[in-house]
């Protein structure tokens, strides 16, 4: 295994749990957001990493650049719809078809660099860590999800439900300062048609963007060899 992979990996199966067992003994039951926090921080130093050690081309930096700024155009346009947003969406494309590292890269800085418009808070890791998982996970899957167009839109679908989820954690948490079930559960109902909205846009900006954007991504990946990951 690579050195870079040595290290990420030592972060998400070190680091994390010391934070999280070491909160647990420094705090007792108080402030598990300020620990969940903190995790959800290192949980993206590892791809952060790994891209700084890969010493990108000007190139791939370009092609990046410029799906976060399609991203975070895209949710300005859409900031009208709470739950429409084609953010997931392109984090899973480039996932797809750029690799896993770039997709979560894009999925995450895409969270901070629009919160600089929908406010900073709290909050943003935990969008940061949910839409580069996303994104991530797009890369892994990227055999079955670039051959089956139907594979494709569940997978969205999912990440929607999936990123909802996530977020509904982050809100139980900052409540209470602790995981209380009866909240998440309360939050999660409450929030089933954003949930669904989550869902329904993500298969319709895949629909939409996955084709073009795919395509023109994969060209001038092997046109100039970019992305070898």
């Amino acid at each position: 295994m690579r050195k870079n992979n040595v290290v990420a990996l030592c972060i998400f199966l070190l680091v994390i749990p010391l934070i999280a067992i070491g909160g647990l003994i420094i705090f007792k039951n108080k402030y598990y957001s300020f620990i969940a926090l903190l995790i959800a921080i290192f949980s993206c130093l590892p791809m952060f990493w790994l891209f700084h050690k890969k010493k990108s081309s000007s190139k791939e930096i370009a092609i990046l650049a410029t799906m976060i700024a399609l991203s975070v155009a895209g949710r300005f346009i859409f900031a009208w719809l709470p739950g429409f947003k084609p953010v997931t969406a392109i984090a899973v494309i480039v996932g797809v078809y750029l690799g896993h590292t770039s997709g979560f890269l894009v999925g995450s800085l895409s969270a901070v660099i629009s919160n600089f418009y929908f406010g900073q808070g709290p909050w943003t890791p935990f969008q940061m860590f949910a839409w580069g998982v996303i994104g991530l996970l797009a890369g892994i899957l990227s055999k079955p999800l670039k051959a089956n167009k139907m594979l494709l839109l569940t997978f969205g679908a999912i990440s929607g439900v999936l990123f909802s989820l996530a977020m509904d954690i982050f809100t139980t948490l900052w409540v209470d300062g602790a995981f209380n079930f009866t909240r998440y559960l309360a939050s999660v109902i409450t929030a089933l048609p954003i949930t669904a909205e989550y869902a329904i846009s993500n298969i319709i900006f895949l629909l939409l963007l996955a084709k073009p954007i795919g395509e023109k991504l994969d060209r001038v990946k092997r046109k100039y060899g970019l992305f070898n990951i």
